[in-house]
């Protein structure tokens, strides 16, 4: 049996295994078969000829002959074989198997590099082959996606199955499906992917990560996905540890808007209509500069517990509800991200209640944090720690629920209409979509975050009567009106885009300071 035709370059295909496929006395074995298609598995076997063919190809593409392939040896290489990969693909490839850091591979980590790559490049396709059949049609792409949260219809399905664009959008195109049946078999997919960097469809999560990112001071949204691979190397810890230091250094640079927003939430209404630049001026004026970040100490500080409880949280969640997949859905992201959430606001709500405390205070009334928890424990108890809990209990669901919902629609759309050669949306794309979701999570929660944010001040107002949730509700749209529920939104809001652009950079930074690496 002839050995199937392949898509690229004979001498591309002629990498994998050559070896004779071995008689069967039982031809109809799916076994069998399979063998006599590909006695190897299409896997770099290491043959008699192997190494020889190889070398044939390392040659090949070493276009100045120096004994290693750099960027640009690639490129020209591939282009004569008539592959064509953009640079950022040439980078990642000789990144991933230029082991030891001199920017090129020499023969030995090209050999290890296709030897990676082809184990990889099959596990990605048992995982989308669904039905088991060594095919993967237009359905299987669909489901494959969906599990992602990215619905694309069938045409367009069919239309990554007839061709894949290998450069920018004007570039060649390669057609995958070149017998006409609507699938990809294992030959015309590896023989595809043998020198592209592409591993997974899960590159699309990666690239499109945004709570890890993004702190606009309200630690709500549904946790980000980390691959199985980012698990167990622990990048997902340095991840974490970046995005708390981002938004550390975000809390802090956009404190006073916070404190004028825990203001005006309190002390705000008709008869004290309170302006931002009233709001500025009474801050300063009753305690000077330093009195603008009363408050943000404690509001960092409850940055690495409530990170750290929630990703735990979400991965238990994550298998309990019976998820054997590396990637959940988007009912399932919303229900287990909301739990995480619930879980880990819970463990630090007493530093919710602290934040507002130190936010609202005069000078002189506290010495620090410290000092104004043993003063709230002998003064009002242990359940003062918990005032306007249930209010923010139940501010998570529409949070979260409409921040998912607006970003993976802002996501669906963008990769429909513009993803024609990359899922990389690149740095503005991905900061506008985070920023809308997050502005529109906010604007569904606000009065919920406004009644949590008056329960937690009622105590320290003495004499001031103790409203329950319902109550307070009824109050305020009785006494102001529904706009009464939106006091503050306007400094809440001048603060989403520099927090989200102070985090997106400090995030950046702080990543290539802990070595994370990013496909």
């Amino acid at each position: 049996m002839s050995r199937p035709r392949t898509l690229v370059s004979p001498l591309l295909s002629g990498v994998f295994c050559q070896c004779d496929p071995p008689r069967s006395h039982d031809a109809q074995h799916p076994l069998a078969a399979a063998l006599a298609a590909d006695p190897c598995g299409g896997a770099l076997c290491g043959g008699p000829e192997h190494e020889h063919r190889l070398l044939i190809l390392f040659q090949e593409l070493d276009v100045n002959k120096d004994g290693a392939i750099c960027i640009n040896d690639l490129a020209v290489g591939l282009q004569r074989l008539g592959v064509h990969r953009t640079e950022l693909e040439l980078r990642k490839i000789v990144k991933a198997g230029d082991k030891d850091q001199d920017g090129q591979l020499d023969f030995e980590e090209f050999v290890h590099y296709l030897r990676d790559h082809e184990k990889k490049l099959r596990l990605v396709f048992r995982s989308l082959d669904k039905k088991n059949d060594g095919c993967i049609d237009a359905q299987e792409i669909m489901q494959s996606l969906r599990d992602l949260g990215v619905n694309i219809s069938e045409q367009q399905a069919e239309k990554i199955l007839k061709r894949i664009r290998t450069g920018h959008r004007w570039g060649p195109v390669a057609h995958m499906d070149k017998n006409g049946t609507m699938t990809i078999d294992w030959n015309e997919w590896r023989d595809y992917h043998l020198l592209h960097p592409a591993e997974n469809i899960p590159e699309i999560i990666l690239y499109w990560k945004h709570s890890t990112i993004f702190d606009v001071g309200e630690n709500l949204i549904v946790p980000d996905e980390f691959t199985v691979e980012e698990i167990q190397t622990g990048m997902w810890w340095r991840h974490l540890v970046a995005g708390g230091g981002a938004g550390a250094v975000s809390r802090t640079c956009t404190a006073p808007l916070d404190r004028l927003k825990v203001l005006m939430q309190v002390h705000a209404s008709r008869s004290n209509n309170m302006s931002i630049l009233g709001g500025f001026t009474n801050m300063l004026r009753e305690g000077g500069i330093r009195s603008l970040w009363r408050g943000n100490g404690i509001n960092v500080i409850k940055i690495a517990p409530e990170s750290a409880i929630k990703f735990m949280a979400y991965e238990q969640i994550k298998r309990v509800i019976g998820s054997n997949q590396e990637t959940l859905g988007i009912r399932e992201r919303l229900v287990a991200g909301s739990l995480a959430g619930v879980i880990a606001q819970s463990s630090i709500y007493p530093m919710e209640v602290l934040k507002t405390r130190m936010a609202l205070r005069k000078t002189g009334q506290y010495q620090g944090v410290m000092d104004c928890g043993k003063k709230m424990l002998m003064k009002e108890g242990v359940s003062a720690f918990y005032k306007g809990y249930v209010p923010n209990m139940l501010g998570i669901i529409p949070y979260a629920g409409i921040d998912l919902a607006v970003y993976e629609t802002l996501k669906n759309a963008w990769l429909q209409r513009y993803a024609t050669s990359s899922a990389d949306p690149g740095v503005f794309v991905l900061l506008a979509c985070g920023t809308i979701s997050s502005t529109c999570g906010q604007l569904a929660s606000y009065p919920l975050a406004l009644v949590r944010t008056r329960m937690q001040a009622q105590a320290s107002v003495e004499g001031g009567p103790q409203a329950t949730m319902s109550n307070l509700f009824k109050h305020i749209i009785k006494t102001e009106g529904p706009i009464g529920l939106y006091r503050g939104l306007a400094p809440n809001f001048m603060k989403v885009i520099p927090a989200v652009s102070i985090s997106y950079v400090v995030y950046e930074n702080l990543k290539l300071t802990l070595g994370v690496t990013s496909r």
